[in-house]
């Protein structure tokens, strides 16, 4: 079976599971470090086996450009191209192509786009956008859709919804009539859309075809944290409970508790290592700014309570004087830290959901991390 439920929380509606793949099991809940072009930047393969990552991110727009589909077919896919041989998730890029918002059309059968590297014309159909994911060979693909910007007016957003979900049906009969292209198995994803709306998320969920598992999409697009939670909470609860359910582009740790609590098993952000380059670690006991001069004499570890080598070995004045310097391997120990704490949640979430203290603990731990500092 793909998906096996372990552990419900009798006082919310967290759960513990497992995910299982041809490149290994995922246990969920689970925090996906985003890997947008084959890499996740500025940690090497090896180091996210250290941190122990089950699962990364890649992106179907931007891998189909660069390196290409000619380039990921010779070498047999993006497992063997990055050499990794754990579990891969691709989005299908659709978000990318409509961030393009000057260089883009959208038709009823797909979206023409032009190259952000080189002004060339692309056409991306629900269609293309599966088969381009069978050559990456992708342990999870989405479906493509359309994300609304935040805002957007009702009759726009249903329409936007209208044309995902018909993209979505494309997609899986696509997806039916095309096999993988290496030895191992593909799931594929649908992804909830229907912008702020409560009755366009509900009509969506009504409206939505069978797939491996389920994302709520266009979520953390600029709108108010509580808006979010509104449509994740509801989505939870019309969701199957027997399919995977993977939050989009979500986000703080807080977000990602909270969501969690709401029933959420997935998630994946390019927060972690975008921060970390920016010199902002986030830890049990707060986020910091690693370049804050109170830094330059701190001999303490960047934080003792996460298991991992960048985190315990290193003073955070030493990170510090990195930073300073412009030296590129504050940036790799930033970002390995700010990966390791990541991970350190979701792996703690699913052991004491498992314990049957989850809520408690999520309490405890928020109220530490936020009054800290």
């Amino acid at each position: 079976m793909f998906f096996n439920l372990i552990s419900n929380s009798t006082k919310s509606k967290a759960r513990a599971g497992i995910i299982n793949t041809s490149h290994g099991l995922i246990e969920t809940p689970i925090f996906m470090p985003v890997g947008t072009a084959g890499t996740v930047k500025a940690i090497q393969q090896r180091e996210l086996l250290e941190l122990g990552a089950q699962i990364i991110l890649g992106n179907t727009y931007h891998l189909y450009l660069r390196p290409s589909n000619d380039v990921l077919s010779k070498f047999g896919g993006l497992h063997r191209f990055m050499n990794w041989d754990k579990p891969i998730l691709t989005d299908s890029g659709g978000y990318q192509v409509f961030s393009l918002n000057e260089i883009r059309k959208i038709y009823n059968y797909g979206v023409e786009f032009r190259s952000h590297i080189d002004g060339s014309k692309h056409l991306f159909t629900p269609e293309s956008v599966v088969n381009i994911q069978r050559i990456i060979g992708s342990d999870i693909i989405m479906v493509l859709d359309e994300c609304t910007p935040y805002p957007s007016d009702y009759k726009y957003t249903k329409e936007s919804m209208d044309l995902s979900l018909k993209w979505a049906k494309e997609s899986k009969i696509a997806f039916g009539n095309s096999s993988a292209k290496y030895n191992h198995n593909q799931y594929q994803f649908g992804i909830a859309q229907g912008g702020m709306y409560n009755d366009l998320r509900k009509e969506y969920l009504a409206r939505m075809i069978d797939f491996d598992g389920n994302a709520i999409g266009g979520l953390s697009v600029g709108e108010p944290t509580e808006l979010m939670y509104e449509i994740t909470n509801l989505s939870t609860d019309i969701l199957p409970k027997d399919k995977p359910r993977y939050l989009m582009g979500v986000g703080t740790p807080e977000n990602i508790l909270e969501s969690i609590e709401m029933g959420i098993d997935m998630f994946d952000c390019v927060m972690p290592t975008r921060n970390a380059r920016n010199g902002q670690l986030f830890t049990t006991y707060g986020k910091i700014n690693i370049r804050n001069a109170k830094y330059k004499y701190d001999n303490n570890p960047i934080d003792e309570r996460i298991d991992s080598y960048a985190s315990k070995n290193f003073s955070l004045a030493y990170v510090r004087h990195l930073f300073s310097s412009d030296e590129i391997l504050g940036l790799q120990l930033a970002s390995m830290h700010n990966i390791a704490f990541y991970l350190y949640l979701v792996k703690e979430s699913r052991k004491h959901i498992i314990k049957g203290d989850f809520e408690d603990w999520k309490k405890e731990f928020l109220y530490n991390y936020i009054n800290a500092n």
